[in-house]
């Protein structure tokens, strides 16, 4: 249905903020080597990830079998959202010192503002609460469980998991090459807080996440960027109260800031995929409207499966989606081709 809009109010949008902390990397981690699944489609090889257990002491395997048993890590995330941390010393102290409801409380999951009573309760081991709050989560693939789990468990174990397996991952793992990792992640905050003055909200969120378009809703004030090495190539979803947070891969340039010559990977792929006359028709062609597959074939007179091949491309580089069964062009994605040159050109 058409609409004619005569309001003169601007439709509200939110604000970004961006953070960066070794102790996102070291918790991203310990989330990452106890997702099996996931573990193949990283971009760190299946031998790094290998070569990290066999070296690690036993407790610490103890540990780790412990939080892919019952998603512990979503606690040390949600943990970590509470302040800003500047040392591993100053987060355990603080598990140590919050009381017992509290880290429960914290630990459950944010579903939303209307549910924080809900979660309170939960926290205090009401067993109607906890069923309702697994109700409100259950198309969430562990959350269900998660919640039980944080709610009913012995609070004196669920510290002393939390802080045992924190320091020792970091002590195993991030220790040794915790400068080097705060220089990328400064590198990559440093850009993409140079880059965010040049854009929109949206349009950056867009950009610094290589290609998630995340519109404003309800209830939500905020986006927390927070970039992270380990789980690349992956973009990590979650949600705080009042805040969408997006844990984004940092840039190749970010690994190398040493090299003012190597360019960004999504800058790659945009201007590759654009570099073909038949992509630039199809972009030229979505310009104009969303099509349908078989709307692009019958324009350009080539083969659907030739135009779905150049199709695939530019989804690839984030130019294009598909939405409500038709493809359309990312125009944020194509509007901010010139400022990542920019900072390219700048760097």
């Amino acid at each position: 249905m058409d609409v004619l809009n005569l309001s003169s109010r601007k439709r509200k949008t939110y604000q970004v903020h961006i953070t960066y902390s070794v102790l996102w990397e070291c918790a991203l981690g310990i989330a990452a080597i106890t997702n099996t699944p996931l573990i193949k489609s990283l971009e760190k090889p299946s031998k790094y990830w290998s070569d990290i257990k066999e070296s690690l002491p036993k407790k610490l395997l103890d540990d780790l079998d412990f939080v892919e048993s019952n998603n512990t890590w979503k606690s040390l995330l949600q943990l970590l959202h509470e302040k800003d941390f500047a040392h591993l010393s100053e987060f355990v102290d603080f598990i140590q010192e919050l009381p017992a409801t509290e880290l429960k409380f914290v630990c459950l999951p944010f579903v939303d503002l209307k549910y924080e009573t809900l979660r309170r309760d939960a926290a205090l081991g009401q067993e109607e609460a906890i069923n309702e709050m697994q109700k409100f989560t259950i198309d969430n693939p562990f959350f269900p469980r998660y919640v039980e789990f944080i709610s009913k468990v012995d609070v004196v174990q669920l510290r002393e998991h939390l802080i045992s397996v924190m320091t020792g991952w970091y002590e195993a793992v991030i220790q040794k090459d915790s400068e080097q990792l705060h220089k990328i992640l400064q590198t990559d905050f440093e850009m993409k807080t140079k880059m965010a003055e040049k854009m929109s909200p949206e349009e950056f969120v867009e950009w610094a996440t290589g290609g998630i378009t995340y519109l404003p809703e309800p209830g939500v004030n905020n986006v927390l960027l927070i970039p992270q090495y380990i789980y690349r190539p992956w973009n990590i979803e979650a949600d705080v109260e009042e805040t969408k947070v997006f844990y984004y891969p940092i840039a190749n340039e970010s690994i190398t800031p040493n090299d003012r010559y190597t360019p960004n990977n999504f800058l790659i792929l945009k201007h590759k995929a654009l570099g073909d006359d038949v992509r630039l028709r199809i972009v030229k062609l979505l310009h104009e409207k969303d099509r349908t597959l078989q709307d692009i074939t019958e324009q350009l007179n080539i083969g659907k499966s030739t135009i779905h091949h150049h199709l695939k491309i530019l989804r690839a580089a984030n130019l294009v989606e598909i939405l409500d069964s038709k493809y359309s062009l990312k125009r944020n994605a194509v509007d901010a081709l010139s400022k990542d040159l920019e900072l390219y050109l700048e760097q």
